[in-house]
């Protein structure tokens, strides 16, 4: 029996999952990891940190595997996949490996200044021509810009190559590798702001525009390529290859074998992601950003996508900052003990509105308060809310794609919301379908890993894997549905006019 190590370096927790070669489930860990917030607006992470919470994954599900089945050795993995968090970066020093500064989280906002003086260019707006993405913070390359304008010696070990930049698939097969490799997919590169998406290649004129020198880059591979092997680590054996990378939301639409063009899925984690198989040639979008979804070998396949900065986040702040619940999973019971929101409406703005808006200024509203208000109406509110946010940009991502869809996929922890997941059918029009295992983000991963080593031959066989739970079809009559989107754009239009 073989077996594949898959590692999803997520924003809040990072996690390892080992799949014998059945791809049955034989050992998980999970670890969460601080977040920093320096400042308003600001959310940096330690690469540390990261280092620290995935080894510490990776141990864990090792001793569950080794409990579960007698037979496992670390020396029986196949081969390693990764997926990450996208947009977040690091740079770090390529020799010791020690960071030159924390983290800068996809959701931090400051570089707003830098894209709002950008857009007013003709360089800048070259750049949605070049990458397929809009000038936003979310992205890396403007927030890269800001870091070596900020700090003078960082930008001067840059200039001179003793810097390595990285999205957290690079720092990880870095740090797998023992420092030998400085690598990245062209999933992950295509969300730097820094890709030309056609070539698939650093774009010397968004270097220019965003003044980074080429010197502290990867070098961009296939997403199933051989990236690295594990070197000089305590917790595995040398000599495993890191065979397989995709940044976390196309990991998904691979874990969820949306192989076809016009096949889509949304993935309902921190925030909810909506993506569209676009085909073999990159489509632009009006209404989201054109990205790479993978690179098998010399031929990439491409989607349209949009992305809601929050969503399960909203159900974090519920339960840390407003301290409502005890846990995340608290809030469905909680929601369905009231038949109805009785007017309480929350636009989850807590970063921002991304698309179709591309509002970073945009803040959470809550409102349509009485005296009899209660929690279960803000509860209820929180989950109608990010379904509203997701419906934004259904039709026109659609459109984006010149598909019509009959249903979509759902994936990550929100979509075990019973509550929501109804709702959200309701509002899409659509069939919503739930596979049995909703972690398709690390699924991908390790289905991108197996193709790159061997253990499968091709995307057929992987579509034969997919098992549905359960399924959601509209029940809210069309007309009700329609007064419900119609009375949410013109909250969602108090929240920007509150920024």
């Amino acid at each position: 029996m073989k077996y594949l190590l898959a590692i999803d370096q997520g924003t809040s927790s990072s996690r390892a999952v080992i799949y014998n070669e059945n791809f049955e489930v034989v050992g998980v860990g999970q670890e969460e990891f601080p977040q920093h917030f320096p400042q308003p607006g600001w959310v940096e992470h330690s690469l540390d940190e990261i280092w620290n919470s995935v080894s510490s994954s990776v141990r864990t599900a090792l001793d569950v595997a080794k409990q579960k089945e007698s037979s496992f050795s670390p020396h029986l993995i196949a081969a390693i996949g990764i997926t990450n968090q996208r947009e977040t970066f690091g740079l770090w020093d390529r020799t010791t490996g020690k960071p030159a500064a924390r983290a800068i989280v996809w959701q931090c906002r400051r570089s707003q200044k830098i894209c709002e003086a950008l857009r007013k260019t003709a360089a800048g707006k070259e750049l949605k021509k070049i990458t397929g993405l809009v000038l936003d913070p979310y992205f890396s390359g403007t927030k890269l810009r800001w870091l070596l304008e900020s700090d003078a010696k960082i930008a001067r070990a840059a200039k001179g190559g003793e810097l390595c930049f990285g999205t957290m698939d690079t720092y990880l097969v870095y740090k797998l590798s023992g420092g030998q490799a400085h690598v990245t997919d062209t999933s992950n590169a295509s969300r730097t702001m820094l890709m030309d998406l056609r070539r698939r290649e650093w774009s010397p004129a968004a270097l220019r525009t965003l003044k980074v020198p080429k010197e502290i880059l990867p070098q961009i591979l296939a997403s199933d390529a051989l990236f690295a092997k594990t070197q000089g680590l305590k917790f595995l054996p040398d000599g495993i290859p890191v065979h397989g990378v995709l940044g976390d939301q196309q990991s998904a639409l691979f874990g969820q074998a949306c192989f076809a063009r016009g096949e889509a899925k949304i993935t309902y984690g921190t925030g909810a992601f909506m993506l569209v198989n676009s085909g073999s040639k990159p489509k632009p979008s009006k209404t989201g950003v054109s990205t790479v979804a993978w690179t098998l070998g010399k031929q990439s396949t491409y989607a349209v996508e949009a992305s809601v900065f929050i969503a399960g986040a909203a159900v974090q702040w519920l339960r840390d900052g407003m301290q409502m619940i005890a846990k995340s999973s608290d809030i469905e019971q909680l929601a369905a003990s009231v038949p109805s929101s009785e007017g309480v409406f929350f636009v989850p703005a807590l970063t921002g509105l991304g698309s179709p808006y591309w509002a970073p200024s945009a803040k959470g509203l809550i409102g349509g308060l009485t005296r009899g208000s209660t929690k279960a109406n803000l509860a209820r509110a929180c989950l109608e809310g990010i379904a509203h946010s997701v419906g934004d940009v259904f039709e026109s991502l659609m459109k984006d794609a010149s598909v019509k869809a009959k249903s979509v996929r759902v994936d990550g922890g929100a979509s075990r919301n019973g509550l929501m997941m109804q709702y959200q059918a309701d509002i899409l029009r659509c069939r919503i379908e739930r596979p049995a295992d909703v972690e398709t983000t690390v699924r991908g991963a390790a289905y991108v890993a197996a193709l790159g080593v061997g253990l499968v031959k091709n995307l057929a066989e992987l579509s034969k894997l997919a098992a549905l739970d359960k399924s959601f079809a509209p029940e809210m009559p069309a007309r009700e549905a329609s007064q419900r989107k119609a009375t949410w754009t013109k909250r969602v239009k108090a929240s920007i006019a509150l920024g």
